[in-house]
């Protein structure tokens, strides 16, 4: 009789635990944690029981409690693929990755043929910026699942970072046809449309999104960016506004909205929204905070020392560098960090300046302030932006190695940057090849390349025009680009620090811009209220470099 009362209690039991799991898996994860807890009240050491729990909690969100409840069933049973999944799935939303990658290498290990796992893997991978790796774990959970849409949508992203858009298109289309209404897929699919500058195709792949999630803030930001591509500007902002609506702290749909407000001229208010830049991915990583105030403009500066602290690209510090002068202006001693690349250059800025590289102990200070929170702090418009130039120069000593080593000048020296560094996220926007300037390379001119990076793409050019002159090998830090850049009497640029090296220095440059440019451009004039010396060639079309290559070309045959 005893065993026949044991056999219905398991029985029991065994059923109990699987109406729960039964709602789990239904998604009424508050039902199911209701019985969950009573079942725990009578089987306090069941392994299945504590570890539905903490995923339940995870995945409401309660991270910590659900660490906790799953570390109670691992230490009663820690061959459990499942628990060790969940605790990973934890860590990875508590940033904890390396401890998150332990555990789905665990749960793989015991599970050998654990999709899921491999998949959460890649994810975290993917996190660490450790993209092949994240690709090959994504294609062993497809392997192992040929129908998991979410590892083909993911795979997707981990693809176009590794700049291989095509594919990454590919795999989105995989996951879309196994799942016709994955939202997520379709938002992906347009990301890679929109780097593929398909933008009409990637404005409709955003708006399946959204039809099939109608909440989805993230597909109406990045709709707003492919719209802002196009130059349909009032249905970008509102895309913006509708992101910013559905999610009130999303920082990424600030961002944007603050880069097409300065683009627009509405300096006010876009300075203000740049500010969310430091609760976005990546820049959030860089964001400082130190005992001493942040300075945004309100308090004096009089007899104080403020701190500047770099951000961004070394572009970016060549043209926002000079509100130095006016923070010292105001009274300021002025503490500014500078990276390695560019101490040389920046230590000629005017000024009785503290300069200390990067990295290296700073002294003390009452204030601090981004480099790049400066033209808020200064309450920036259009028409007070400060552009006396120049303000950065070249060295004497290495103006002096130049002038010997290129010898006496017979016509106009042209310097030409036609491409940019190809791990910036806008290359494929800004960058042309060589191939695309030979109109220009024939007329008679003595070239020389700026660049430090010369790609495969461009070698045959050059081998067809030897009289481009190369120096990539002499140039060490950017106080050898300005030397060389003075030497010249025109600079060509695509939009890169060069260009705003060569407008720092008051050189007169011609920078060439896609149809949508960088926030910095403003849009439609040819001139540019940050270098007055610059003259801005601009796409009139998507995508045509042509028209821009020809008007620079007229320019050149009638100077």
């Amino acid at each position: 009789m005893q065993h026949k009362k044991l056999a219905e209690t398991t029985l029991e039991q065994s059923t109990l635990i699987e109406d729960a799991v039964a709602l789990h898996q239904s998604g009424q994860l508050d039902l199911a944690e209701i019985l969950y807890n009573k079942l725990l009240n009578f089987y306090p050491c069941n392994t299945t029981i504590l570890t539905n729990l903490g995923t339940i909690a995870v995945q409401k969100g309660n991270l910590e409690v659900g660490l906790v409840t799953i570390k109670k069933s691992l230490d009663i049973n820690p061959n459990q693929p499942n628990a060790l999944n969940n605790r990973g799935n934890a860590l990875q939303d508590l940033n904890q990755l390396d401890e998150a990658l332990s555990n789905y290498d665990l749960a793989i290990a015991y599970k050998p043929d654990y999709a899921e796992a491999y998949c959460n893997r890649a994810i975290t991978l993917h996190i660490l910026k450790r993209p092949d790796e994240a690709l090959a774990s994504y294609d062993y959970a497809i392997i192992l699942n040929p129908d998991n849409a979410e590892a083909y949508s993911n795979r997707a992203t981990t693809l176009q970072n590794l700049k291989r858009p095509f594919e990454a298109l590919a795999s989105c289309q995989r996951a879309i046809s196994i799942k016709p209404d994955f939202a997520e897929a379709y938002f992906n699919r347009g990301n890679v449309l929109r780097e593929l500058k398909r933008l009409d195709e990637a404005i409709t792949s955003f708006e399946y999104a959204i039809f099939l999630k109608s909440d989805f803030g993230e597909a109406y930001s990045n709709r707003g960016n492919a719209l802002k591509d196009l130059k349909r500007l009032d249905e970008a902002l509102a895309s913006y506004d509708r992101a910013i609506d559905l999610k009130p702290d999303y920082a990424e749909a600030y961002w944007n909205k603050s880069l097409l407000k300065i683009l627009t001229g509405d300096y006010l208010e876009g300075w203000q929204l740049y500010e969310w830049r430091w609760k976005k991915e990546p820049l959030f990583d860089s964001l400082r905070v130190y005992k001493q105030p942040l300075w945004l403009g309100t308090e004096t500066l009089l007899n104080k020392t403020l701190l500047i602290y770099p951000e961004q690209g070394l572009g970016d510090y060549i043209q926002y560098i000079r509100y130095a002068v006016l923070v010292e202006q105001l009274g300021a001693k002025v503490i500014l960090e500078v990276p390695l690349a560019l101490m040389t250059l920046v230590s000629t800025l005017n000024g009785q300046f503290t300069f200390i590289e990067t990295g290296k102990p700073l002294p003390n200070f009452d204030y601090y302030c981004p480099l790049m929170s400066l033209p808020l702090a200064f309450k920036t418009t259009v028409d007070t932006i400060p552009a006396l130039l120049p303000y950065l120069y070249a060295d004497e000593s290495k103006k002096q190695k130049w002038q010997k080593k290129l010898g006496k000048k017979t016509v106009t020296r042209i310097g030409l940057v036609w491409s940019g560094s190809s791990v910036h996220k806008n290359d494929h926007n800004r960058s042309l090849s060589l191939k695309q300037m030979d109109s220009l390379l024939g007329l008679p001119f003595d070239f020389h390349s700026l660049q430090k990076e010369i790609r495969a793409i461009d070698l045959d050019v050059l081998i067809a025009f030897p009289h481009i002159h190369q120096h990539q090998d002499d140039l060490h830090d950017f106080s050898d680009t300005a030397a060389l850049v003075d030497a010249m009497d025109i600079i060509i640029s695509v939009d890169t620090s060069v260009a705003h090296l060569a407008g720092a220095m008051g050189k007169t440059v011609f920078i060439l811009l896609p149809y949508a440019p960088d926030y910095r451009w403003l849009l439609d004039k040819t001139d540019s209220p940050w270098y007055p010396t610059a003259t801005l060639f601009r796409q009139p079309a998507l995508n045509d470099w042509e028209n821009v290559i020809a008007k620079l070309r007229g320019v050149l045959i009638n100077m």
